[in-house]
């Protein structure tokens, strides 16, 4: 009698990888509520010039929440994908610091902080907690 292959449960994430996970998974609903948003929404007050790059750059948005979401469901197999990630939410976070340096802070202020702040902190928690998760990995 031929018996199926027994399959192993996959082990518990380390408590690194699942903080890497929870990271990016929380990226993925920013991005894609706010890439789905900036979408339907565009840019109302401007030039229709702005406007399409405006909402070009919201399907590009939409898009880097879908990547995180599926580096979040595989991050066993991740590797280089992780960093990556992670600089493009510093590198959105380090544009929108040059942008309030050159033409002020938005209304309410206090809201444009609260996405300014997790989009330079997120990308410090996402590398090094995935760094300590390859380094298990490796030995």
């Amino acid at each position: 009698m031929n018996m199926p292959p027994t399959s192993r449960p996959a082990a518990a994430l380390r408590p690194s990888q699942r903080v890497t996970q929870i990271s990016l998974f929380l990226v993925a609903f920013i991005a894609i509520a706010g890439g789905t948003l900036q979408m339907v929404l565009g840019q109302p007050d401007t030039t229709p010039r702005l406007d399409n790059v405006h909402r070009f750059m919201a399907g590009v948005y939409l898009s880097t929440g879908f990547i995180n979401a599926w580096a979040a469901l595989t991050i066993r197999k991740q590797t280089t994908l992780v960093y990556l990630l992670a600089m493009g939410v510093f590198l959105a976070g380090l544009g929108r610091l040059l942008s309030i340096s050159q033409v002020g802070l938005p209304q309410p202020a206090a809201a444009w902080l609260g996405y300014l702040i997790p989009e330079l902190l997120l990308p410090v928690v996402i590398a090094v907690s995935h760094r300590m998760g390859s380094a298990h990995r490796m030995g």
